[in-house]
């Protein structure tokens, strides 16, 4: 907190109040909002700089960055219906890739070391959830969260069958290849971290990086698979920036993976985050399956 007044009183803010959102303190005073926030990663302030020359300056405007803490305006942000907010948020990813796609080149090693760290999560995920099934058929009686998975084995079967071999097709694509398309990665995007006043604004850059397209699309698909119909989203992310044939299969293969489920002591926990896993895995193929129905006709 003492460096914090410290930059209020260098900037002579006179705040009239404080707020505190996680690592962030929101100050309100007569000049207006910022915020202050202490920095994690240095290396941000460089892609921010790459992005301005990109003319992509969607993002708070930075009033001072002295390598611990970064000062920013604060963006009031107008109320929409989430829905809409999603779609605007999803123009944005899409606008942000356009501005900053470039090519790399790249060797087998590079796309090899990608497919044997998938491969090796879907064997692992495999002998995981055959434990746990073993273990579950070996009571007299399941748990209810053990039988509602039980009750699933076939979904969560197919859908890692399905990726495994999906990642073989997906590796016969690329194996060949030398150049490799890369963007710039918010890499942290959920729907806090998108504020729309009069134009958009991307927050939370502190772990932004450059990779491939889809990772943004992917983790935004975490973070809110059960709330929102991501097929039409995806639709509309591919209305302004179409995906390759091996970026979108990459994201099919991601999608289809069920996450690892980390168990509580309380059942009712159990039973809503495998409830959760099933739902996403059947949303996952409600997204994917037109696109294989279409290749086939």
């Amino acid at each position: 907190m003492s460096k914090i007044n410290e930059i209020v009183e260098k900037y002579r803010l006179e705040p009239k109040k404080y707020i505190r959102k996680g690592k962030t303190v929101l100050l309100e005073t007569e000049d207006g909002r910022f915020a202050i926030k202490e920095k994690t990663r240095k290396e941000n302030t460089n892609i921010l700089k790459y992005l301005d020359s990109r003319n992509f300056n969607y993002y708070p405007k930075i009033i001072e960055d002295d390598g611990e803490y970064v000062v920013s305006e604060a963006i009031q942000e107008v109320e929409m219906p989430l829905d809409q907010k999603m779609m605007d948020m999803i123009d944005l990813m899409a606008l942000l890739h356009n501005k900053t796609t470039h090519y790399k080149e790249v060797d087998l090693d590079d796309y090899k070391k990608l497919y044997e760290d998938i491969s090796n999560n879907i064997v692992y995920l495999t002998s995981y959830y055959e434990d746990f099934l073993a273990i579950a058929n070996s009571h007299v009686f399941m748990s209810p969260s053990e039988y509602l998975l039980a009750r699933n084995t076939t979904k969560l079967f197919t859908s890692l069958n399905f990726a495994k071999q999906e990642l073989e097709h997906w590796y016969d694509l690329v194996k060949e290849k030398r150049k490799q398309r890369l963007v710039v990665l918010h890499n942290h995007l959920d729907m806090s971290h998108f504020i729309k006043n009069k134009n958009p604004y991307f927050i939370s850059w502190e772990k932004a990086d450059i990779g491939i397209p889809i990772f943004d699309f992917y983790k935004l698909y975490k973070k809110h698979s059960i709330e929102f119909e991501f097929g039409e989203i995806l639709k509309r992310y591919e209305q302004h920036y179409p995906l390759l044939e091996e970026e979108r299969k990459l994201l099919f293969i991601l999608m289809a993976m069920p996450s690892k489920i980390e168990f509580y002591e309380n059942e009712y926990d159990n039973c809503m985050v495998i409830s959760r896993l099933i739902d996403e895995l059947y949303k996952s193929e409600m997204i994917i399956s037109p696109y294989y129905a279409e290749n086939t006709k």
